[in-house]
């Protein structure tokens, strides 16, 4: 009877200890320098997280190899809850391109959180004003236009998409985020990059030309700018960007993750800040999530093989 009650208080507290998650700060892994595209979306989400969870989420900028110095990092913490990865597309891509040795199979997915369209831009030091004109350039010198890229990720392959949809070579120049491509593009280095809407105000002064949107209508906050589809180009790009945790991660703690997920997104100040940078909010649970990362792995695996980049 005595072995039965202490085995009975034993079990009683199990339930308690789950259900205190989080008793302190969440870290949240963002594999990019500040200032970048993922690190701007994931600081707003990390504000309506926190409120949820009831505790702090700090942002760490943990960048290098193409983001796969911090996703090693994800990977290999605590299974616990308390460090998290901001992630996108560029997960498949550095897996199969050879340049990362981290699978999103690692992984135990949280929710996807938001999607950013992908926008061909140009130096205004370039000649072109219009996509059939840098068409017509790049076939007569071909391998010579530069296009700034971090390569194995999503800078990569969108470019990579449009050469093989026009029937053109570029020169690809290697930076580590878009923070640097950005530097490089407004310096005059390169041609070319992959950009979104949150340069709009750089293109307005003149910083910078967007030359064509990867979405399947134009988009209302750039409605001047045409679609690759309406120029003749099969290009439809995005980036899906979401939350992950160590694959060992126990079961109510993602339930609990998922759920603040769920609400955080609502969050009006989250969809104001989303807005402002061009990007939609695009949220899947964690069923929805973890189906679309298998069908989007699936995706750019054949797309490396296509392009000449598959390495496993």
């Amino acid at each position: 009877m005595r072995k039965l009650a202490r085995a009975l208080a034993l079990l009683a507290l199990l339930p308690t200890a789950a259900a205190a998650y989080p008793e302190r700060p969440v870290k949240l892994i963002v594999p990019w320098a500040a200032g970048g595209d993922t690190d701007n979306i994931f600081r707003p989400f990390g504000q309506a997280f926190q409120k949820q969870l009831g505790e702090t989420v700090v942002i760490a900028n943990i960048g290098g190899a193409s983001g796969t110095v911090g996703a090693r990092e994800a990977k290999n913490a605590p299974a616990d809850g308390y460090t998290l990865f901001a992630v996108h597309d560029y997960i498949h891509l550095t897996y199969y391109t050879g340049v990362s040795d981290v699978a999103h199979t690692d992984f135990a997915p949280v929710c996807a959180v938001a999607s950013t369209p992908s926008v061909l831009t140009a130096s205004p030091k370039t000649k072109w004003r219009t996509l059939p004109e840098l068409v017509a350039d790049a076939k007569a010198r071909p391998g010579q236009i530069t296009v700034g890229a971090t390569l194995g990720s999503t800078s990569h392959f969108f470019p990579a998409i449009f050469e093989k949809a026009a029937g053109v070579r570029l020169k690809y120049v290697s930076y580590d985020g878009l923070a640097q491509r950005m530097n490089a593009i407004l310096g005059g280095h390169i041609d070319l990059t992959d950009g979104n809407l949150t340069q709009k105000g750089k293109v307005d002064a003149g910083q910078l030309r967007f030359l064509a949107v990867g979405t399947e209508k134009r988009s209302p906050e750039i409605p001047d700018v045409p679609t690759f589809k309406e120029l003749g180009l099969d290009v439809v790009y995005a980036v899906v960007r979401g939350v992950m945790a160590p694959k060992a991660t126990p079961e109510p703690v993602l339930a609990t993750l998922d759920g603040a997920c769920t609400k955080a997104v609502r969050d009006p100040v989250f969809a104001q800040s989303m807005k402002v940078q061009g990007t939609d909010v695009h949220h899947l649970d964690r069923k929805g999530y973890a189906a679309f990362l298998a069908r989007v792995d699936a995706e750019n695996r054949l797309l490396a093989q296509e392009l000449g980049l598959l390495r496993r």
